[in-house]
């Protein structure tokens, strides 16, 4: 949450926080705050207001193993949702998507109700990598690996940045590959791979960022984060400072 809103629940005046912010007498885990914009979570970091402790609110961080044929979503009238796969009193709690997985794609999702956390992890600023395990309808070879470093241009002459592509199995009717992007362009996985001449028939993501996809939760399968992967959070949170 921002921090503004996060002191404006508290019934602070916006006047009295920017002299707050100007006298360096707001502190996050100990460090002056420099922007009432930065992003916090008091879930995760202390926050000192004044010399007074400020208990705020405690955000929601959950990893899903998104199945195939679920849409990235809160609601949909014909389709099955996310969300659908989480229990009633979670679906109320205003969670959304950090980004997105298309409707056939499995794998990593992060879902949370801290929307500027969701702004930052996707902001091309931060180049946050993502990878992907996928499986193509045709051979695969070193060449190719060549053309995604070099970053892959589409028909319609868009260039993607440089892609890292790391084959895992090759024969003349399917191969096995991973592939590690920096951007979420539309359909852009699949789009690389048809532009060197072959289709995606599965796609997977495995790692978001810092985080890598459990490989105990079994599709449509979600968890809490653990203490290891708040941390990550709370890194992140430190950036947005």
């Amino acid at each position: 949450m921002r921090l503004d809103k996060l002191l404006a629940q508290e019934k602070i005046s916006r006047k009295t926080m920017k002299q707050a912010l100007l006298k360096k007498e707001i502190l996050v885990d100990g460090q002056v705050a420099i922007s009432l914009a930065q992003n916090v979570d008091t879930g995760l970091q202390e926050l000192i207001f004044q010399d007074r402790k400020i208990q705020g609110y405690e955000h929601i961080y959950l990893m899903l193993h998104k199945p195939n044929g679920v849409v990235t979503a809160s609601k949909d009238k014909d389709l099955p949702t996310v969300m659908d796969l989480l229990p009633q009193p979670l679906q109320s709690n205003q969670l959304y998507a950090i980004g997105r997985l298309d409707r056939d794609t499995t794998g990593l999702l992060l879902l949370t109700d801290n929307g500027p956390l969701g702004f930052q992890l996707l902001h091309p600023q931060y180049h946050v990598d993502k990878t992907y395990q996928v499986e193509v309808n045709g051979p695969l070879s070193f060449d190719h690996i060549q053309q995604f470093k070099d970053g892959i241009v589409f028909l319609d002459g868009t260039v993607c940045k440089p892609a890292k592509l790391k084959i895992l199995s090759v024969s003349s009717t399917e191969s096995r590959a991973s592939i590690t992007i920096s951007e979420g362009k539309f359909h852009q996985v699949k789009k690389m791979f048809l532009s060197v001449g072959v289709k995606v028939t599965a796609l997977k993501r495995v790692q978001f960022g810092d985080f890598t996809l459990d490989s105990e939760l079994v599709e449509g399968q979600y968890r809490s984060l653990n203490q290891e992967e708040l941390q990550i959070i709370k890194n992140y949170l430190t950036k947005s400072g």
